[in-house]
């Protein structure tokens, strides 16, 4: 092969051994990009072939000045180079989605979906994601990685529910596939979106041993390298700014994430992140929220101001780890149990459906929220009432679990039996909460966007403003309303380091999915960086 070789240049990453004049390049150019991770104490090599006929190696290395010695040294590199990329393309794999069951006619926006390995054993543990370009100018504006709660709850529940470019038509269910339309209020329209199924096991994702790979910081490793492992193999990306976005539970491994980028980035990890930022809906941080929600209940009217006072004088304010002896805070408790057995706590807004899984209010109220988050979000359903909003739910694991659907979504046959919008598999909750990690990215210039449906009872804005409050950033922009066409969208105020809370009035647990005409304002300006 290389009879036909002109020339061979090897680049260093704080070096150029040789610059190839533009003249030399006659008929074909072939970019091969070496990760860095497969050299050790070296850098990262990016070789440029160039091929002509009737040249020899020898003559062609003469005409450009290049030392044989080095020129070897190049083709070794570059036989291993090679073989690295062939090996490397067995852990990535991508397809392009030009139409999906259940939608009428070609998709108007570029879809791809893929598999990438993650861990030790990159073929025991694949990582899989839905990957939309944005409508907008892709080469231009910011890529997002949206990673949704539970934990254990597909990131597709972000793409088709609450900010994808799909959803599902709310009709009579017959036993045919769901049917699909645009949803005109998609965030893709101004930014490029990985929506990405951790931990392993959720989703499509998979894993042979799921136990020994499902924790916080297993989670956190696995989005790490997911992403740079990603970008290496769409380095066009390299050059956008980039996002992280979570909701829910994911508010814990979300900050750590990005804190881990950047650790990376400063550790010089190959490729380099244009990390900007993160945005963050209805964030579990603390996992203590649920001491906030005893007076969100009181102030939305939901408990009397006797039984209030009761619960904070019995209970006295702790509310995660009752004491089991506190028999007058156990009655307290029940009272308001029966109080709120047929609220929404997602939404309190909304209707409440006695078959709707998310609402198990009797059990799950004394329970800590981690445990309320994962059997709320999980439990199978069967047909709910077509008003209930877990009917939207419903038809997505109809639609994910037929086999039309799988083949065009390029899901690999025998790595997942029935999928599931949300699972309930163990996991390790080994971050206590993801408050010193917002502290600590705050002082490293990042941008961050913090948002809260302010009808949420699971995990209310005022826990999010206490934790906020807590930072003891000075506040640049005070406490103001937020419009989208002339109406109030909600309240906002911007601290000093760069953070901007934003309530969405009306809204719940998922704002975007309640309120998707204030949620696109909202997130299309704070990523454009213009204030609300």
């Amino acid at each position: 092969m290389f009879s036909k070789l002109k020339t061979l240049t090897v680049y260093h990453s704080d070096k150029l051994e040789r610059k190839l004049p533009v003249s030399c390049v006659t008929d074909l150019v072939l970019l091969v990009e070496v990760p860095h991770r497969y050299f050790v104490n070296t850098y990262q090599v990016l070789l440029v072939l160039v091929w002509q006929r009737n040249s020899s190696l020898e003559n062609s290395a003469y005409r450009i000045g290049m030392d044989m010695g080095l020129l070897y040294y190049g083709i070794t590199v570059l036989m291993f180079a090679l073989f690295v990329q062939t090996s490397f393309q067995l852990q990535i794999s991508r397809s392009k989605v030009e139409s999906l069951p259940g939608f009428q006619g070609p998709l108007p926006f570029e879809l791809e979906t893929g598999y990438v390995g993650v861990g030790e054993t990159d073929d025991d543990m694949q990582v899989f994601y839905y990957f939309i370009k944005s409508e907008n100018n892709p080469e231009k504006d910011p890529l997002m990685l949206w990673l949704t709660g539970g934990p254990g709850c597909s990131s597709f529940s972000g793409l088709a529910y609450q900010i994808g470019p799909l959803k599902f038509k709310i009709e009579e269910y017959n036993g045919s596939l769901p049917n699909l339309v645009l949803r005109p209020q998609s965030w893709t329209k101004v930014c490029s979106i990985i929506f990405v199924d951790l931990p392993l096991g959720t989703g499509f994702s998979y894993a042979k041993n799921l136990t020994a790979q499902r924790s916080d910081w297993k989670l956190v490793h696995h989005a790490h390298q997911f992403l740079r492992k990603w970008l290496i193999d769409h380095p066009e990306f390299l050059s956008n700014k980039f996002y992280m976005g979570a909701d829910s539970y994911a508010g814990i491994p979300a900050p750590a994430i990005v804190q881990e980028i950047s650790n990376g980035n400063e550790k010089g990890l190959q490729p380099w992140i244009n990390l900007q930022g993160y945005l963050l809906g209805n964030p579990m941080t603390t996992r203590r929220e649920r001491n906030e929600q005893i007076p969100f209940a009181h102030g939305m009217a939901l408990i009397s101001d006797e039984l209030f006072a009761s619960l904070q004088k019995n209970c006295k304010g702790e509310f995660v780890n009752v004491d089991s002896k506190n028999e007058l805070c156990l009655r307290d408790i029940d009272s308001l149990d029966e109080c709120l057995s047929e609220i929404n706590m997602f939404y309190i807004l909304d209707r409440y459906c006695k078959d709707d899984s998310r609402v198990q209010h009797e059990a799950l109220w004394r329970r800590s929220l981690t445990q309320k988050l994962k059997a709320s979000l999980s439990s199978h359903v069967t047909v709910p009432e077509i008003s209930c909003q877990i009917y939207g739910f419903f038809l997505g694991t109809q639609w994910a679990n037929d086999k039309s659907v799988r083949k065009a979504l390029h899901i690999r046959e025998g790595t997942i039996g029935e999928w599931r919008r949300c699972y309930t598999t163990d996991f390790e909750r080994d971050i206590p909460n993801s408050f010193e990690i917002h502290v600590n990215l705050s002082t490293k210039g990042y941008r961050s966007l913090i948002y809260s449906g302010d009808h949420d009872a699971v995990i209310p804005f005022i826990s999010t403003q206490a934790w906020i409050r807590a930072l003891n950033y000075s506040i640049v922009d005070d406490w103001r309303a937020w419009l989208v066409d002339g109406q109030v969208g909600g309240y906002t105020r911007t601290y000093s380091n760069q953070m901007t809370f934003a309530t969405v009035k009306g809204s719940g647990h998922t704002a975007p999915e309640y309120k998707p005409d204030e949620g696109f304002a909202m997130f299309t300006r704070w990523i454009s960086n213009v204030p609300l």
